[in-house]
């Protein structure tokens, strides 16, 4: 029996069993332990087999036992842990409690296959598996009327967007007659169907199947409302969990396939073109959007929409390199850089968002004013929030620094200098938002001198997050070599 398979059956068993808890007439605090032990146990072992991979023949070929699945099962299982423990002094004692931890855990299996897939069918069942139980978890509060209306627009454009990604999914398999990611890729790139209109469609569709989870422009409409309404625990997942899933499909289908646009007979029309267009749009609209923002959540929103225009970067020169083998070492730098940069925003947006949750259950409230004068009021909070925002910015020696070198050095030297000019100012843009946050904890007054209670398991978490963002950014070689790693073979 394979690695994977194991950790599937120890979270799929957790899932199952939590929701009995609500049988129980007393409330208790064991659901979530349980799904936080089940958690643990997963990580280790993906994190067991990403050391020593072993070839998933438990699975007959859905699934793909490499470095790439690896680095995504520890990101997103690794967010998910986060989110089980930050939830254990906030929603254990609600009510719902156990049936709010077996969707997270359901939503974490659905990251976990989605992670190894290398099946387009199977890929699609992960996707809703991760998919369903986050729809529920956006209306947790669902007696607040945002709460409802993130869960309704949520699940509208989530069907929306898995419809897309089905219908993509059939055309590959008309196109090239097999559902194996390999295959349909091997297909793609042969001279009969490099400019097969089916094909085409199929790139295009997947791009905005993927998008949306990606949440990159145009398809990131339900990012703002979405993150503002759900609990602050799920918004942390949506950011740093269940978004780095869709860029694992992307990277596993999308810039595998690089078939040029050729229906137009036009060059312009090409998978990196488009791809960098969606990411200067993206980084763009993203920085400029979160400037305006008065609240924390959906600045942190606006921010992680940005922040995917970064790591789109990465995506853009190993699309180009796959048809220009004279770029095969910005391509690999470039993708390198994006992978890094995925571990290191799942590190940065979790400790902001922990970070706020800290001040929505002190103050009731998540407006940016809320956070004038925290530096006296939480000083452990604000040290870990500025952290985190200077490390977004990508301010040295954090680790959002090195990655974002890497994009940009990527694309510095070729024909998407320009891409690298406009990220470098968008970064630049992004400080006047993330030291805004600062300049309130630090210099200005408060509305109240009363100390904010900084629960002891939050500020473990935070201690945790702080010490992963200093770290890596003293040592980045060990995030380098991890995403290096993780490269998919070719």
């Amino acid at each position: 029996m394979d690695l994977i398979l194991i950790a599937a059956i120890v979270l799929a068993s957790a899932s199952l069993g939590i929701p009995f808890f609500q049988l129980a007439k007393r409330r208790t605090m064991l659901p979530g332990y349980l799904l936080v032990a089940a958690l643990l146990v997963a990580l280790a072992i993906v994190a067991l087999n990403t050391l020593s991979p072993q070839p998933a023949s438990d699975f007959g070929g859905l699934l793909a036992s490499d470095g790439l699945g690896g680095l995504f099962g520890i990101v997103t299982l690794s967010v998910s842990l986060v989110v089980g423990v930050v939830s254990l002094p906030l929603i254990s004692e609600r009510k719902n409690a156990p049936l709010y931890y077996s969707l997270l855990g359901f939503s974490a299996l659905g990251m976990l296959f989605l992670s190894y897939s290398a099946n387009l069918l199977m890929l699609f069942v992960a996707w809703e598996l991760m998919s369903l139980p986050t729809y529920a978890l956006a209306g947790f509060d669902k007696k607040r009327e945002e709460s409802n209306e993130a869960a309704a627009k949520y699940a509208i454009l989530g069907a929306l967007s898995s419809a897309i990604l089905l219908y993509a999914i059939s055309l590959a398999y008309g196109a090239a007659g097999t559902l194996q990611i390999s295959g349909v890729v091997a297909a793609f790139g042969s001279s009969s169907l490099s400019s097969d209109p089916l094909a085409l469609l199929s790139i295009l569709l997947f791009i905005v199947g993927f998008g949306f989870k990606m949440s990159i422009v145009p398809f990131h409409m339900w990012v703002p409302d979405a993150y503002e309404g759900a609990p602050i625990t799920v918004s942390t997942l949506f950011a740093a969990a269940t978004k780095k899933a869709g860029f694992v499909a992307a990277i596993r289908v999308v810039l595998a396939a690089t078939t040029l646009f050729a229906a137009t007979q036009n060059s312009i029309f090409t998978v990196p073109n488009v791809l960098a267009v969606l990411a200067l749009a993206t980084m763009t609209l993203g920085n400029v959007a979160a400037l305006t923002q008065k609240s924390m959540t959906r600045l942190l929103a606006y921010s992680s929409i940005a922040q995917a225009g970064y790591i789109m970067i990465g995506f853009v020169i190993f699309a180009y390199a796959g048809a220009n083998p004279a770029f095969a070492a910005q391509g690999e730098l470039g993708l390198t850089g994006s992978l890094f940069q995925i571990v290191n925003h799942a590190i940065m947006v979790s400790a902001a968002f922990v970070a706020a949750s800290v001040v929505l259950v002190g103050l009731k409230r998540a407006d940016l004013k809320a956070f004038d004068g925290l530096a006296s009021r939480g000083p452990i909070t604000a040290f870990t929030l500025t952290i985190s925002m200077l490390a977004l910015a990508g301010v040295p020696p954090l680790n959002g620094f090195w990655s974002k070198l890497l994009l940009f050095l990527s694309v510095v030297n070729g024909p998407y200098a320009w891409l690298a000019v406009a990220a470098v100012l968008n970064s630049a843009f992004s400080l006047a938002y993330y030291l805004w946050i600062v300049k309130r904890m630090y210099m200005d007054a408060p509305d109240s001198s009363e100390k904010l209670k900084e629960p002891t398991l939050l500020i473990l978490v935070l201690a945790v997050l702080t010490a992963l963002m200093v770290g890596l950014g003293l040592f980045p070689q060990l995030g380098i070599a991890f995403a290096h790693n993780a490269l998919p073979p070719g």
